[in-house]
C-alpha cells in the first residue's frame, strides 16, 4: 500500500498539490504556486524572515491575492483626491488590504514599508484589515507602495467603507453556512444517538448506526471544522500557540477515537461521533454570535457613515441636478429642501431654516441658521430651504473628521491590553498541559472517562475573553462617546482620564461664553455704560477704541467694536497707523495721528502713561465685582477704564459642583488680575486660582502640578491653549474651540456644554472597570469550569455549550456601557 505524505507550502501552509519547489537559504522549500515562492523570496531578501516567527494566533494564510489593474491610476491627483485628505507634498491614504491575518501580518507590511524610501509612516489596524500610510509623493508613488505590498503577499486598494462593510457581511456568512452544515448533520446523528441509547448499541444494527455516525461526523469535521484545524496547524508550526490547538486535539482525539472502536468491532467501547458534531457545531454558533455582537457594539462608526448623505441637489446655471456626493466639489451650491438631511459641510447663501445638529453636537434643541451661517454635513435641515455653498465634504467634513477619529479610537490598544496579550498563549499552553494531566488521572480508572475529560477540559478552557476585554470596552466606549458629542482619540486616553485627580480649567472661553461684552466706560467725571445717551467725548473715545481694536482678533478688541458700532460709528483702517500688538498685554498705535493705548496696568507702565488715581479706584472697584478692566490712555494720559466682562456658561458652576463632589481639585487659569480671578471663582463656587497667567506660561504651570505629582487633565478651547492641551496628561478642547486646540486635543466635545467634561470622566471610569470586570469575568469562569472538567463532571458537549459564554459575557459587559449617560445627562 503507498502511503502519500501530503506536503504543505511553506508560505501559506496549504495543501501543495503541483509542488514548486525554491532554494530559500540553503534549504529547499516547496510551495504551491509562483506566487507564494516569490512572496517568500520577497520577505528573506528584504531581512523580514522574522515574519514566519511572528505568525501566533493560527489564523493560516493564503496564496497571495491578484493585484489591483492598472496601478498607476492611483498615482492621479484626480483618483486620490477622493480617498486623500491633502494633496500636498506629505499625503495620507487609508488601504484596504487583502490578506491580513495576524499580528505577524501586521508586522511584516509595517516593517516593509518602513523600509521603503519616502514612506513616512504606516500603521495597520489588525481588526479593520486596514493600513494608513503617510508618504512622501515626491519621493515615491502610491502605486509603488501597492505593487510593493503586492510582492509580500497583500493585495491593497484605497478604503471604501461600503466595500469593508461587504468584507465582513461575506465572512459572518462563511461562518454562517459552516454553522448550517454543522447544525444539520448534528439533528440527524441525534436520531442515531436515540437509537443507540434505545438498545439499539447491542443489537445487529449496531455496526450500521456507527457507520451512519462516520459518514454524517466525517464531512462536518472536514468543513464544518477545517477552520480550526488550519488554524491550530499553523500555530503549531510557528511554535505560537492560538485557541484553534486545543479545539483541534480534542476534536480529533475524539473522533479517532471513536473511528477505533468502530472498526475495531468492540462491543464494550462506545463511539462519540455524536460529541465530535455537536460541539463543533456548539462552538461555530458561540463564534457566530461573538462576531455578530462585536458588529454590533462597534457599530456606531457605521451609523454614523450612514449619517452621509449620498447625493446631493446641485444648483447650476441651467437648473437643479441631483447628482453623487462624489462629484460635489467645494465651491458647488447645493439645495437642501425641508426634512433633508444636509450633504456636505457649508455656508447657508440663502434662506432661513433651524438645523437639527443633535448628531454632531449633542445639543437637543435645533439650532437657527441664515445667510452666513456655516452647517455641517449630516446634520438635520428644518421646516425651511437652504441654498449652501459647499467648503467640504466627504473626508473632509466634521462628520469626516469624527468618523476618522473613532475608527482610530476604536482600533488603538490601551496599556492594560498589552498584559492580556502576553496572558493568552500561555494560557494554551497551560490548557494543554491539564488536559494532559488529567487524561493520565483518569487513565487507570476508565479509557473512555479519561479521553472524555481531558476532551472537556481543552475545549471548556477560553482565553478569548481575555482578548476581548480592553478592545471591545473601548470600541463601545468611544462609540458612545461620538453619539453624544464626546470625541476620543484612542484607548490609552480613556485609561488615563480615568485615573485624573486634578482639572485645570482656562477661563476664557472654557468657563466663561467667550463673547466679551462692553459692560461700563469710567471717565474721571462720569460714567457710560451702553444703552445710555453717548454725548459727543463717549463717541470720540469708542470712535478711537474701535479704529485701533479694528486690526485685533482679541474677543476684548470684539466687544470694544459691537459697543461703538453700536452707537453708529464705522471703522476706517486709513486713519490707523503703527499698531502695535502685545499678547497678553494690550494694543497701540495712532488713530488720526493720537497715540492711543489700551490694555493691562503693566502695559501702560512700559508704555509711559501717566495715572490717574480715581479710575485706578474704578479698576480697582470692577476687579472686585469680577469684571475685567481695560485701561484707556490717549496722548499719554490714562482717561477711562473700560469694565469688560464674559459671561459664565450656565453649566459652569454645576459642573465645578460636581467634580468638586468627586474629590477633584480643581484649578482656573485666567489672564485677569488677582482680585478679578477671585471674584469669577467665587461665583462658580470656589477653586484654586492662578491669575494673570500669559498664555505662554501655562504650559510652564501644568509642568509645575505634575512635578507634584498631579494627574491633570486640562480644559481649554484657544490657540494658546494648545501647548498645555499637549503637556496635560489628558487634553479636552472644547468644540467650539480653533483647530489648534482640537488638533492638540486627546478629547473633543463637539458642543460648548460644558457638562460633557464630566460625561467624559464618567465614561473614561466606567470603561476601565468594565476592562477590570471583563478580565474578571474570564478568570473566574476558568477558575470555576477548568477543575469540574478536570473532576470529569463536565463531559465535551456540556464544555462546547460553555466555552462561548465567557467571550458573550465579555460582549455583554461592555455593551452596558451604553447604558451610562441614560441616568447621567441633565435635562
Amino acid at each position: 500500500m503507498n502511503t502519500r505524505v501530503e506536503k504543505h507550502c511553506f508560505h501559506c501552509a496549504l495543501p501543495v498539490n503541483e509542488e514548486i519547489v525554491a532554494e530559500i537559504e540553503g534549504q529547499p522549500r516547496s510551495f504551491c504556486c509562483n506566487g507564494c515562492r516569490s512572496v517568500c523570496e520577497a520577505i528573506y531578501s528584504a531581512g523580514l524572515e522574522g515574519f514566519y516567527q511572528r505568525m501566533y494566533d493560527g489564523t493560516p494564510l493564503a496564496p497571495p491575492p491578484e493585484l489591483p489593474k492598472e496601478l498607476a491610476l492611483y498615482d492621479l491627483d484626480e483618483v486620490q483626491e477622493e480617498f486623500v485628505e491633502n494633496l500636498g507634498e506629505t499625503r495620507e491614504i487609508h488601504l484596504l488590504v487583502e490578506g491580513i491575518h495576524c499580528a505577524a501580518c501586521v508586522w511584516l507590511i509595517e516593517q516593509t514599508l518602513l523600509g521603503m524610501a519616502g514612506v513616512v509612516n504606516a500603521r495597520v489596524n489588525l481588526s479593520g484589515r486596514r493600513l494608513h500610510v503617510t508618504w512622501d509623493n515626491g519621493r515615491i508613488k502610491l502605486s509603488q507602495i501597492i505593487r510593493r505590498l503586492g510582492e509580500i503577499g497583500y493585495a491593497a486598494v484605497p478604503y471604501d467603507p461600503d466595500a469593508a462593510e461587504d468584507r465582513l457581511k461575506r465572512e459572518n456568512r462563511h461562518l454562517l453556512y459552516r454553522m448550517g452544515f454543522a447544525g444539520f448533520t448534528m439533528m440527524n446523528l441525534l436520531w442515531i444517538s436515540i437509537a443507540l441509547y434505545s438498545g439499539a448499541d447491542k443489537g445487529e444494527f449496531r455496526s450500521l448506526f456507527q457507520w451512519v455516525g462516520f459518514a454524517l461526523a466525517t464531512p462536518t469535521l472536514i468543513y464544518s471544522g477545517s477552520p480550526f484545524f488550519k488554524g491550530a496547524w499553523s500555530g503549531i508550526r510557528n511554535l505560537h500557540l492560538g485557541m484553534d490547538v486545543p479545539i483541534a486535539i480534542g476534536a480529533s482525539i475524539t473522533y479517532l477515537y471513536s473511528v477505533y472502536v468502530m472498526l475495531s468491532g468492540s462491543v464494550n467501547a462506545e463511539v462519540y461521533y455524536d460529541t465530535v458534531v455537536n460541539f463543533i457545531f456548539v462552538i461555530l454558533v458561540g463564534r457566530y454570535l461573538e462576531a455578530i455582537s462585536k458588529r454590533q457594539a462597534v457599530a456606531s462608526t457605521q451609523r454614523l457613515l450612514d449619517l452621509q448623505p449620498r447625493v446631493a441637489t446641485l444648483l447650476l446655471p441651467q437648473g437643479e441636478k441631483v447628482v453623487p456626493i462624489r462629484s460635489v466639489k467645494p465651491g458647488d451650491r447645493v439645495l437642501v429642501r425641508p426634512g433633508e438631511r444636509i450633504p456636505v459641510d457649508g455656508c447657508v447663501q440663502e434662506g432661513e431654516s433651524r438645523v437639527d445638529e443633535a448628531m454632531l453636537t449633542g445639543e437637543s434643541q435645533p439650532i437657527a441658521k441664515q445667510a452666513g451661517d456655516g452647517v455641517s454635513a449630516g446634520t438635520i435641515n428644518g421646516s425651511g430651504a437652504l441654498q449652501i455653498e459647499v467648503t467640504g465634504l466627504l473626508r473632509d467634513s466634521a462628520l469626516g473628521r469624527i468618523i476618522r477619529l473613532v475608527e482610530e479610537a476604536q482600533a488603538s490598544k490601551a496599556p492594560i491590553q498589552c498584559v492580556a496579550d502576553r496572558i493568552v498563549p500561555w494560557f494554551v499552553a497551560i490548557t494543554i498541559g491539564l488536559a494532559t494531566a488529567t487524561f493520565f488521572w483518569w487513565l487507570d480508572t476508565d479509557f473512555e472517562l479519561a479521553l472524555m475529560a481531558a476532551t472537556a477540559v481543552l475545549i471548556i478552557t477560553c482565553p478569548c475573553a481575555f482578548g476581548l476585554a480592553t478592545p471591545m470596552s473601548i470600541a463601545v466606549a468611544t462609540g458612545l462617546g461620538a453619539r453624544h458629542g464626546i470625541l476620543v482619540r484612542n484607548g490609552d486616553v480613556l485609561e488615563r482620564f480615568s485615573s485624573i485627580d486634578h482639572f485645570v480649567f482656562d477661563k476664557t472661553g472654557t468657563l466663561t461664553q467667550g463673547r466679551m461684552q462692553l459692560t461700563s466706560l469710567d471717565l474721571a467725571d462720569r460714567q457710560w455704560r451702553p444703552g445710555d445717551p453717548a454725548e459727543p467725548g463717549i463717541r470720540v473715545l469708542l470712535d478711537q477704541f474701535q479704529q485701533l481694536e479694528q486690526f485685533s482678533e482679541h474677543p476684548i478688541a470684539r466687544a470694544l467694536i459691537t459697543a461703538a458700532e453700536g452707537v453708529g460709528l464705522k471703522a476706517d483702517r486709513k486713519r490707523v497707523s503703527g499698531f502695535v500688538n502685545r499678547p497678553g498685554y494690550g494694543v497701540s498705535g495712532r488713530v488720526d495721528g493720537r497715540p492711543v493705548v489700551l490694555g493691562s496696568r503693566l502695559w501702560m507702565e512700559e508704555s509711559g502713561v501717566v495715572s490717574d488715581s480715581r479710575l485706578e479706584q474704578a479698576a480697582q472697584a470692577l476687579d472686585q465685582a469680577g469684571s475685567g478692566s481695560l485701561f484707556c490712555a490717549v496722548d499719554g494720559r490714562l482717561v477711562a477704564v473700560a469694565g469688560i466682562e464674559d459671561p459664565l456658561r450656565e453649566d459652569a458652576a454645576a459642573l465645578v459642583a460636581d467634580l468638586k463632589a468627586a474629590g477633584m481639585r480643581i484649578t482656573m487659569l485666567s489672564g485677569d488680575r488677582q482680585a478679578t480671578a477671585e471674584a469669577i471663582a467665587a461665583r462658580l463656587g470656589g477653586m484654586t486660582v492662578i491669575a494673570e497667567v500669559l498664555p505662554e506660561d501655562k504650559d510652564r504651570v501644568i509642568d509645575q502640578l505634575q512635578q507634584h505629582s498631579h494627574r491633570v487633565a486640562m480644559v481649554g478651547d484657544g490657540v494658546n491653549d494648545a501647548p498645555a492641551l499637549v503637556r496635560a496628561d489628558v487634553g479636552i478642547a472644547l468644540g467650539s474651540g480653533t483647530d489648534v486646540s482640537i488638533a492638540s486635543a486627546d478629547i473633543v466635545l463637539m458642543s460648548s456644554e460644558l457638562d460633557k467634561v464630566r460625561l467624559a470622566s464618567a465614561l473614561s471610569r466606567r470603561t476601565l472597570r468594565t476592562i477590570r470586570q471583563n478580565i474578571g469575568i474570564s478568570i473566574t469562569y476558568n477558575l470555576i469550569m477548568v477543575p469540574l472538567a478536570m473532576a470529569a463532571f463536565v463531559t465535551p458537549l456540556v464544555a462546547a455549550v460553555s466555552m462561548p459564554i465567557s467571550s458573550l459575557l465579555v460582549i455583554g459587559n461592555a455593551g452596558r456601557i451604553r447604558t451610562l449617560f441614560r441616568g447621567l445627562q441633565r435635562g
